[in-house]
């Protein structure tokens, strides 16, 4: 395995200081152009383009999960994992129609506050609650341990130490505040694009090898011929990956639950867009939709890679860990073949991955805490500068407590996509029910609400176990259970995310239509509010033409 050399630090160290340079430079040009004004800082309301908001998109959502998680995915299963990436394509155009113009129509600033205003104060207190804890518990930590484990494999530095250096720099940038945030993530993500289509061709060339040829092209040309299972897009029943990726409900089921309610629901992601207008909030989200078409192909395609050439035998035992294979060592393995100065490139873009997706998280962490608990709860006359101080605070907070829980999780033990999007799916139906009912049908009840918060939960958790308290395998046939690989069978998460979501909306059509209807507090949504123009009518059409494509050529 290669070494880090001087070249591959001095690259580094140039990507760390225009980074770190330039969001001292925005910050102090904010500072000097604005208040310090809490919705400035959490929202930067009216000052990020199109551009920014679908770069900052992206950049906060490509993190260690996908560069060491999905790659890992794609070593394992392939290219079928991509639909995350591809459905969420189509899910960013879903949400600029649908759910962006009720949020700016109501001035929705955070998730909570929606809550509040459509359900009341429990409601939107609960979920604040439950949203901190997930954010610190799951993401924070996840996005944290996975990346400090991808770079100490890279710099032979121990995790620990990765693990502050991550945390310390993304703390620094989200000090800064949503406006630092999003135009640092247009570096970001420039970073991420280069090095990770750097590393992608690098590793095809390296496959191009196994058929005595040369060349990227060539090489995925090879990858394609020796790896053609790798390719399926959608698996079948007898596929050993079936439980990650139940086939068609990869495409009508639960995939769209996890993306709606990621995309959609979700205050690390809809902030970035929440202060800008309607227009330029949905140019955003449609170039965050192209962007994310380009992901499969600098995430997963470099996992494929490193399948064929373990096979081969090219990479050892740089695989296994202990002697067990342990398929979330694909990418920093590649990225430790690669020559000097490249892999610098490739450094920098993992870590700018991370930084991002940290800064970001942490951002939103502080926005919740800060406008839907502290102020709230505890301080209902707080000035704009307390508010703003008390962000800052819990930012380094969370970011403490990440770094502290993080190495006590086995994270790395779980794989660590599937890990994120299993645990999140436990609570991902209900939220989901309660924000589409609570936008579209006007008889929704606050109790109904609260059963969305907490029977969501129980229901995931009883399907989730229903396997130790009998046997499921009569549910086989009509495609609602498979074999776990240890002759025991269960309902896939996928699956059992689609059938809570419509349990959880059945249970809350019922309470809402035994409910007092004159408690309801509706929003404001208009038809007219769904129209878009020529142009973004045109884009979003290729967007959903190119997916069809890519599972019409590879189904």
């Amino acid at each position: 395995m290669n070494l880090f050399t001087s070249l591959d630090t001095f690259v580094f160290l140039v990507y760390f200081v225009v980074v770190a340079g330039y969001g001292l430079w925005v910050y102090r040009r904010k500072k000097s152009a604005s208040t310090t004004a809490s919705h400035d800082y959490f929202l930067a309301e009216g000052s990020l383009t199109w551009w920014a908001i679908g770069a900052s998109l992206i950049a906060s959502n490509i993190s260690a999960e996908q560069f060491i998680g999905m790659s890992g995915s794609g070593y394992r299963i392939g290219m079928a994992i991509a639909v995350y990436e591809l459905m969420a394509a189509a899910t960013l155009v879903i949400v600029a129609v649908f759910f962006m113009p009720v949020y700016l129509k109501n001035r929705i600033y955070t998730m909570p506050q929606f809550l509040e205003q459509r359900y009341g104060k429990a409601v939107a207190t609960t979920m604040a609650l439950f949203w901190l804890g997930l954010y610190v518990i799951v993401n924070l930590t996840s996005i944290l341990y996975l990346g400090a484990l991808a770079i100490s494999s890279i710099v032979g530095i121990g995790v620990f130490p990765c693990m502050l250096f991550l945390a310390i720099f993304a703390t620094i940038i989200t000090l800064g505040g949503m406006k630092v945030i999003g135009y640092t993530d247009v570096i970001q993500v420039l970073c991420l694009v280069i090095g990770g289509l750097v590393t992608t061709w690098i590793a095809l060339d390296l496959v191009a090898t196994l058929g005595q040829g040369n060349g990227a092209i060539r090489g995925a040309t090879e990858l394609f011929r020796s790896t053609r299972d790798h390719f399926n897009m959608v698996l079948g029943r007898n596929d050993p990956n079936y439980m990650d990726l139940p086939g068609l409900s990869t495409l009508i089921g639960g995939m769209w639950i996890v993306n709606l309610n990621y995309w959609g629901c979700n205050q690390y992601i809809t902030q970035r867009a929440l202060g800008a207008d309607l227009q330029t909030a949905r140019k955003g989200l449609l170039f965050a939709a192209f962007l994310k078409l380009l992901m499969p192909v600098i995430v997963v395609l470099p996992g494929i890679a490193a399948f064929a050439l373990d096979r081969a035998g090219v990479l050892g035992d740089a695989m296994r860990v202990g002697g067990e294979l342990n398929p979330d060592r694909a990418y920093p393995t590649l990225l430790a073949m690669l020559p000097a100065g490249l892999k610098g490139v490739a450094f920098a873009a993992l870590t700018a991955a991370v930084v991002a997706s940290l800064a970001g998280k942490a951002n939103s962490i502080a926005t919740i805490f800060t406008l839907d608990i502290y102020k709230k709860n505890f301080n209902k006359d707080a000035a704009e500068t307390k508010m703003v101080w008390i962000g800052r605070v819990s930012v380094v907070v969370a970011m403490v407590l990440a770094v502290l829980i993080a190495p006590f999780l086995g994270i790395d033990k779980k794989g660590g996509f599937q890990y994120i999007q299993e645990y999140t799916g436990f609570v991902s139906p209900g939220i989901l029910a309660m924000f589409l009912l609570g936008f579209f049908w006007k008889k929704t009840t606050a109790p109904a609400a609260m059963f969305a918060t907490i029977g969501g939960l129980v229901f995931s958790i009883i399907l989730k176990f229903l396997p130790d308290m009998m046997d499921l395998s009569l549910l086989a046939p009509i495609g609602f259970a498979a074999d776990n690989g240890h002759g025991v069978y269960e309902i896939p998460f996928l699956d059992r995310m689609f059938i809570v979501f419509w349990a959880v909306v059945a249970g809350m059509v019922v309470i809402s239509k035994m409910g007092d209807a004159s408690k309801i507090k509706a929003l404001v949504v208009d038809r007219q509010l769904f129209r878009v123009d020529g142009a973004f009518a045109f884009g979003s059409a290729v967007v959903c033409v190119l997916v069809a494509t890519i599972y019409g050529v590879w189904w």
